[in-house]
């Protein structure tokens, strides 16, 4: 991404072959543009996201299993997600959306009691951590997670 483009990766929320990305104050529409053109020849499709209320996208939905997305709605509007399944934040657990999938398994922030027991309802689980002090400068268990899939090697 070249200037004046601006694109913090906690605004891509990737589901498949569609790039989710959130128009915020860290991530610009000459960005989208730009990931939207250097993308389209993966496969790749790029949506973008309008974000009010919170920092970044993954603040305000994350995916938490196959075609479920967990969501702030205040944050994003829904009709972008058309086709999905839906976990809802509880009402006094705002920031509760940034969850990270892995494998079937989802991390997620012990603060939020609420919501874990909607996504656990749901079937989905919920493997809780700490990140309390992250959580003061609105960063999330997607903020600080690389997430590297294993791969085939052919040993010689």
């Amino acid at each position: 991404i070249k200037p004046p483009g601006t694109l913090d990766v906690v605004d891509v929320l990737r589901v498949g072959p569609t790039l989710f990305v959130g128009l915020t104050a860290r991530s610009n529409i000459s960005a989208i543009e730009q990931l939207r053109l250097i993308v389209s020849g993966y496969g790749y499709e790029v949506r973008e996201v309008i974000v009010d209320g919170c920092l970044h996208l993954k603040t305000a939905v994350t995916m938490v299993g196959s075609g479920t997305l967990l969501v702030n709605r205040s944050w994003i509007d829904l009709k972008t997600f058309k086709g999905f399944d839906f976990v809802d934040v509880a009402p006094r657990e705002p920031m509760a959306a940034n969850a990270l999938l892995i494998g079937e398994r989802v991390v997620f922030p012990q603060t939020y009691p609420e919501t874990r027991e909607r996504l656990e309802k749901k079937g989905i689980p919920v493997i809780t951590v700490d990140i309390s002090e992250l959580a003061k400068a609105e960063a999330g268990v997607t903020c600080c997670s690389l997430i590297v899939k294993e791969r085939d090697y052919v040993s010689s």
